[in-house]
């Protein structure tokens, strides 16, 4: 299994599991990851697009 790539920056993790610190987004059909970084970065839009029940 290939180590998680984060979808805006494409950094790695060190290891093949997925950190906790890192934001998961579905999208179109695809799992999408966000490092830590770009994950701070862009919280407001991340959760922008979450329904209202998990507000």
């Amino acid at each position: 299994m290939a180590s998680a790539t984060c979808a805006l920056c494409g950094r790695q993790a060190e290891s093949e599991d997925v950190p906790l610190t890192w934001a998961t987004s579905m999208e179109n059909g695809r799992q999408l990851l966000y490092c830590d970084v770009c994950a701070r970065e862009n919280v407001r839009g991340i959760e922008g697009k979450l329904d209202s029940v998990y507000w």
